[in-house]
């Protein structure tokens, strides 16, 4: 099973909270860790609402 990639998603934000930089919409939340990693460690599963970004060229 791969890591997954939060920059990579298209429900990740960075939110320029010092104390919570990163967030996740899919989720609802905001954390200092990366949100795949509170994920894995809350569930112990890998995240399951990742979406990979589509990026328009």
């Amino acid at each position: 099973m791969q890591k997954v990639n939060c920059y990579k998603c298209k429900y990740f934000f960075v939110t320029y909270e010092p104390q919570r930089p990163y967030g996740c919409k899919a989720h609802g939340f905001k954390s200092k860790p990366m949100p795949s990693l509170v994920v894995y460690q809350s569930s112990g599963m890998q995240c399951v609402l990742f979406d990979e970004k589509v990026i328009k060229k």
